[in-house]
């Protein structure tokens, strides 16, 4: 059985928001969030998140 990323729903999240709001993304930092959170707990188990760069630039965070 493949691995589901345990990010997935978030990078999926922001998507979503990002489409549903025109691309502003000042309206999804809720869901950015989340993402970051994510990513955070789980440094090096999510592919979603080797391309997600947060303000804070935590390059080795989640490098795969």
């Amino acid at each position: 059985m493949p691995h589901k990323d345990p990010c997935q729903k978030q990078a999926c999240a922001i998507q979503q928001c990002l489409q549903a709001n025109k691309y502003v993304e000042s309206v999804c930092q809720d869901v950015i969030r989340e993402m970051r959170r994510c990513c955070e707990a789980q440094t090096g188990n999510s592919v979603c998140c080797s391309g997600f760069k947060d303000s804070k630039s935590t390059e080795n965070k989640c490098n795969t």
